[in-house]
């Protein structure tokens, strides 16, 4: 936060000060109310469309001293700085006050994510003394939900989902006391005059939320599945020990191989001791789980661990996550044992939110439901990262780290919604030097979805006050997101897949000094410049001037998006394609079916050509017999890196340009290698990795001999895959390349919106 220079004519001044950035929702108005206190000055201060508006009158050097100390003592939420400072006539005021928000001017909305239960809330929760102890929805300035429910900005509570509840007289003592934590925490309640919970089951209710909680712990032990309602969604939770209730809920839901989410009791003297108990925590997974917006932190697998491995089958890593809302911490301690914390949703759609909801469309799940009556109004999933090259990576942005803000070094000339792809789908708002990216909303193929997608680019624009003027999308016509788009009215711009996928890492490092980079973006299938698949190609250039320098030898895919959920139609394609066969391949279909998707793929029907590094990895994990269909996307790919052996042979495969003047690596000598049932399926899966990482380097090497480019990307769904990339990344940077890879947004298609905005607004400094 930066420090403005004072010029002063007399012993007693006065300014106005304009402070913007994270100032709503953190504490900031009684942090300055404080700090004006303490060097004796008068004035008042205001929420302003965002921003926060402050003036102070006194001694000339007490001012000088606020001035300094602001910007170092600010609230651990906060993110503020000083956009103006101005002499002003003071007002003679005897008093610091803080006055109620305005609406006037142009906006600058800093949205606050969502924070985890502090650690003096989690003291009172716990202190049978204290007239919050147990309640299931303490919280103070520093912490609680914040974007969920928040209606409108300013930030106060008559813009929020706790507008419902009036606060008791003790609440609003506090509300106003400038020596309380509590003071202006717009989500303040108590056991008297907040919200309650409720416990559904069999047509029989209980609203007592003490008597709710027992009930629901009960359950639980006995092997239950319960939709327990959190911050930004259901959860459906079950005894992470117990096999049987497990196996139930995966056949209810139905999610047969899915890895599901782990929460652990986190006591205040030991938050990690549970999952240390469990799993293999390094530093930086600790920190991550530490994290205030406490998401799920993918960690290794103790050898000891009593864990089922039915909670993440054919893997070694569990999702751990620590409860972050006070209810979550009163089940877990509670229960006393880990718990199975899955989003509560049906197969494909976003999490559900709603109570009516949930209880009409979770019932085939949940044998019960512990509700609450605080209405969420934004829905958001939990994140999730990954310790990968060194760095904890997100894979989804959602509660706690979202909505992400970041400011380009750039200004957009037009207000630009940016709609992302069909899978994994978020959303960015983009205006002058800024974007906004909310939590994921998942899937695009469902109506629910759908709905989700709508309302969101709804709520953004009116929580912003960004009306914008150009809508990008990718170019495949059949996107749900394409689709409205093209129907929006707005000023469409249209942005190749991967070309968006290569922005938006481009867009993460722009201090990066080299304008020219490769990047690798591989992944499952995007469109192509003529219409083809593509998904596993190397990228040259900068936002705006990408051009394909290299690729995977493309093959044609049976069935077309078939072939991601049926790994086996990649293998055989892979086999057709290169003349060899298959000995082992399971029957899918009798003979007759077999010959006539031969034939089709002979006549190049429905089998459109694709260059996919994520269908080759699917076809790969098919012909080493461990995934022939999936029931998640990616699970071929997973349990591939799973079961490999790390430091595998690679195999060199030739690397020529064809006509066109593209690179093409060629991976049938792989099959050899693949097909050998003299190796073991880990010899073969550490042989396909390392093959595949010497693939990156070969193409990077001729990249630099034709183009002298030393500046690397590697973004995609692909490199979620922590065996390659970090195979991948140690060979390079030991070749004297500069490797960059996501380290704010998803590498998968969670960040395409974000590096649509990048490919069409991007300027050079």
């Amino acid at each position: 936060m930066s420090k403005p220079s004072l010029q002063s004519q007399s012993s007693m001044i006065a300014r106005q000060l304009v402070i913007g950035g994270q100032v709503q929702g953190v504490g900031f108005r009684p942090y300055l109310y404080r700090l004006a206190e303490q060097y004796e000055l008068t004035g008042w201060v205001e929420n302003r469309q965002g921003a926060v508006v402050l003036q102070i009158e006194g001694e000339e050097k007490s001012v000088a001293a606020f001035l300094h100390a602001l910007p170092n003592n600010q609230p651990p939420l906060a993110d503020a700085h000083i956009t103006s400072c101005d002499e002003v006539t003071g007002t003679g005021t005897s008093q610091f006050e803080i006055r109620e928000s305005r609406t006037i001017g142009a906006g600058d909305i800093h949205l606050p994510p969502d924070h985890h239960l502090c650690d003096d809330c989690l003291s009172e929760l716990a202190d049978v003394n204290d007239r919050r102890y147990r309640y299931p929805f303490i919280n103070c300035t520093q912490c609680g939900p914040r974007y969920t429910l928040i209606a409108a900005l300013p930030y106060d509570r008559a813009n929020t989902s706790m507008e419902h509840f009036p606060l008791c007289p003790s609440c609003r003592r506090e509300y106003e006391d400038p020596a309380d934590r509590r003071f202006h925490a717009e989500p303040i309640a108590c056991p008297e005059c907040g919200p309650q919970l409720e416990f559904y089951a069999g047509g029989e209710s209980i609203n007592s939320s003490e008597e709710a909680l027992a009930k629901t712990v009960e359950q639980l032990r006995q092997g239950a599945i319960i939709a327990v309602k959190g911050v930004g969604g259901y959860h459906l939770l079950c005894d992470a020990r117990n096999e049987k209730a497990i196996g139930r809920l995966r056949m209810r839901k139905p999610r047969p191989d899915k890895p599901l989410a782990v929460m652990f009791p986190a006591p205040l003297n030991a938050p990690l001791r549970a999952v240390e108990e469990e799993l293999q925590i390094g530093e930086q997974e600790a920190e991550q789980l530490l994290d205030p917006a406490r998401p799920i932190v993918l960690c290794r697998r103790r050898a000891d661990s009593r864990l089922p491995y039915s909670i993440a089958p054919r893997l070694d890593e569990v999702g751990a996550l620590l409860p972050y809302s006070p209810l979550h911490h009163l089940l877990l301690n509670d229960f006393n044992s880990p718990l199975i914390a899955t989003s509560a949703n049906l197969s494909g759609e976003p999490v559900i939110h709603d109570n009516r909801e949930a209880q009409q469309r979770l019932a085939p799940i949940a044998d019960g439901f512990l509700h609450h009556d605080r209405p969420i109004l934004h829905p958001a999933d939990d994140s999730i990262y990954r310790l990968i090259a060194g760095a904890m990576r997100p894979l989804r942005l959602g509660r706690g780290t979202a909505p992400l803000e970041l400011e380009l070094p750039f200004a957009l000339t037009q207000p630009t919604l940016a709609v992302g792809g069909e899978m994994k789908n978020s959303i960015t708002l983009g205006w002058g030097d800024r974007v906004v990216v909310p939590p994921h909303i998942g899937e695009l193929n469902s109506v629910k979805g759908e709905q989700l997608f709508e309302q969101l680019i709804t709520d953004l624009q009116q929580l912003y006050q960004v009306k914008p003027e150009v809508v990008v999308c990718d170019t495949h016509p059949g996107y749900t997101a394409t689709r409205w788009a093209q129907a929006s009215g707005l000023e469409v711009a249209e942005v190749l897949h991967h070309h968006a996928h290569a922005s938006a890492l481009y867009g993460e490092h722009l201090k990066c000094k080299d304008k020219d980079w490769l990047v690798f973006t591989w992944d499952g299938t995007g469109l192509g410049e003529r219409g083809e698949l593509w998904g596993g190609d190397a990228l040259l250039g900068r936002p705006g001037q990408w051009q394909r320098f290299a690729s995977l030898r493309p093959f044609r895919l049976p069935g077309g998006e078939q072939a991601g959920r049926e790994p086996w139609r990649s293998a055989l394609a892979l086999c057709w394609e290169s003349n060899r066969k298959w000995n082992n391949a399971p029957v899918y279909t009798g003979d007759q079916e077999t010959e006539l998707l031969r034939h089709a793929w002979q006549h190049h029907l429905n089998t459109p050509v694709s260059s996919s590094a994520g269908r080759l990895f699917d076809g790969a994990a098919a012909l080493l017999g461990l995934c022939q269909q999936t029931s998640f996307e990616g699970q071929g790919p997973m349990w591939l890196e799973s079961v490999a052996q790390k430091g595998g042979e690679p195999s060199p495969l030739p690397l020529e340009r064809n006509e066109n003047g593209l690179f093409i690596s060629d991976w049938s000598p792989l099959l050899d290698r693949l097909l050998d049932n003299s190796l073991s399926v880990a010899e073969r899966a550490g042989v396909f990795h390392a093959t595949l990482a010497g693939v990156i380097v070969d193409q990077a090497e001729m990249a630099r001999t034709e183009h002298n480019i030393t500046t690397i990307g590697l973004c995609g769904g692909v490199f979620q895959n922590r065996l390659l990339t970090e195979s991948t990344t140690e060979q390079l940077e030991s070749r004297g390349f500069k490797v960059h890879l996501p380290l704010q947004l998803p590498c998968g298609d969670g960040g395409l919106s974000f590096g649509q905005i990048i490919e069409i607004g991007y300027k050079e400094p």
